[in-house]
């Protein structure tokens, strides 16, 4: 149902909604907003027209197929790898045989980054195998490994604190979930902080709110100026465990070993295509999703899923013949994992044409059942999108949110362009988070963050089927 959403916003959108540098272009900003209110609302039946080929019509299952296929095919697509070019290869091959416009590859240098062989095995106060995953960018250790007591915190404070203790020893992070945005901070900065008070390598508690000893990964950013130690994320139950025994007074001792390695930049593209727009074809609503994963999962939800219900919303505006005022451009980032890579280098390619681009929208929180839209932008284009989601009532999906953020699209954030991102529901969103497995489970079509195998893709079909294959993003984009 997410591409419903996002075609059917964006193409009441290109009549009107717009902030920032980009608003009121041409007729717009003449036009009252009972003027765009009653416009919005004739486009009723092309909503309904919508919704029906998407939820009830031959595009029913369209965009799980599709998703199936390339992850099937292709499997895990990190950054600077082999098997990320080839689903690029092939994305570019299936826009251009369903004859979108313009679709065309721009060229991107990105990270290459390999975890190699890895473990981690606690010797004192007894003998027991981790599970880790070592963090994206991280340097490896010795080929024997680094041996070293542990020191456990619980937050960088508790650690400044306690510098003197730390020096020669593993940092293990306990920090407790708050959420997502709060906790990430540990992974991604956890190995600096590590290092500046001394440590030789840090560990940190995997970054959710429920684990099944599902360690998980992501990317860290090192610091110039400050001494590259590993890093790598272990399960919450560790975490725990260990924080635990220190509490009690135990000695710990860990041997960890990191084969990973980092190569220089390779060459890699973002994926274009687009429904060029009828009145105003130089003006943009650009819909998002990135082709990259983590290696240790297929990436069919975060974020494989985002990138075909971003493709749906062309195809279903296509196959109705709907043509938009403005142009639709379809962006399917690289290297988002590594920090927007991508997304980044798209943005300074485009920028001094940035009064253009009307509306950037992205899904990246996963294809599970919709709630709404979140939205940043004036309160003026606000209300405007809230009546352009009061079309979509029939399939009860009309919230706007604030914060429409993410890490493709902050750049146009800072710039002053409107962005919106898909919302999906908090109960299916916390259970999304339960779901991540460890490898072999095939219970569940895996986050990326964890090494779950893809498995049983249709346990997500048979879930939410609605909200991967009768999305609702082209509500958003297509006007005629």
């Amino acid at each position: 149902m997410k591409f419903l959403l996002l075609t059917f916003v964006g193409v009441v959108h290109l009549l009107s909604l717009s902030s920032g540098k980009t608003i009121y272009k041409n007729d717009i900003s003449q036009r009252s907003f009972q003027e765009i209110k009653e416009e919005i609302a004739s486009y009723g039946d092309v909503a309904k027209a919508i919704i029906n080929l998407a939820v009830y019509g031959k595009a029913q299952n369209r965009s799980y197929e599709r998703l199936a296929l390339l992850v099937d095919t292709v499997g895990p697509r990190p950054s600077g790898s082999k098997s990320l070019e080839k689903a690029i290869q092939i994305m570019h091959q299936n826009l251009q045989e369903e004859g979108l416009e313009n679709v065309h590859l721009e060229p991107v240098k990105i990270p290459h980054w390999e975890r190699g062989e890895e473990s981690a095995v606690m010797l004192e106060p007894r003998i027991h195998k981790m599970a880790i995953l070592g963090l994206g960018s991280s340097i490896g250790t010795p080929p024997e490994g680094i041996t070293a007591e542990v020191l456990v915190v619980t937050s960088f404070e508790e650690l400044q604190r306690r510098a003197p203790e730390a020096r020669g020893k593993i940092v293990v992070y306990n920090q407790p979930y708050v959420n997502y945005s709060k906790t990430v901070q540990y992974r991604v900065q956890g190995s600096v902080e590590a290092a500046k008070v001394g440590a030789v390598a840090s560990l940190i508690r995997s970054v959710a709110s429920f684990s099944i000893y599902s360690p998980h990964t992501g990317i860290q950013e090192y610091q110039d100026g400050v001494p590259k130690i590993p890093t790598a994320c272990i399960t919450v139950e560790d975490a725990e465990m260990m924080s635990r025994m220190a509490s009690r007074g135990n000695r710990i001792v860990i041997q960890l070993k990191m084969g990973a390695k980092n190569y220089p930049d390779a060459d890699s593209f973002n994926t274009v295509a687009e429904i060029i727009g009828s009145k105003y074809p130089e003006q943009v609503v650009l819909v998002s999703g990135h082709l990259d994963s983590w290696d240790v999962g297929q990436g069919a939800m975060d974020d494989g899923g985002g990138a075909f219900i971003s493709w749906e919303a062309l195809s279903l505006i296509k196959d109705l013949g709907l043509r938009p005022k403005r142009t639709l451009r379809l962006v399917l980032w690289t290297a988002e994992e590594q920090g927007g890579i991508g997304a980044f280098q798209y943005y300074q390619l485009h920028k001094a044409n940035i009064s253009n681009y009307s509306l950037v929208m992205e899904s990246d929180l996963g294809t599970f059942l919709p709630s709404g839209l979140q939205f940043t932008g004036s309160e003026k284009a606000r209300t405007i999108v809230e009546e352009v989601m009061s079309l979509l009532q029939p399939v009860n999906i009309t919230q706007v949110f604030r914060a429409g953020e993410g890490t493709d699209i902050n750049f146009w954030i800072q710039a002053g362009v409107p962005v919106r991102r898909l919302q999906s529901s908090q109960a299916v969103t916390a259970q999304r988070t339960k779901l991540h497995i460890p490898s072999g489970d095939t219970g569940h079509l895996n986050w990326h963050k964890t090494a779950g195998s893809l498995g049983n893709i249709s346990s997500l079909h048979r879930a939410s089927r609605s909200s991967l294959t009768s999305d609702f993003k082209p509500f958003l984009l297509a006007a005629p």
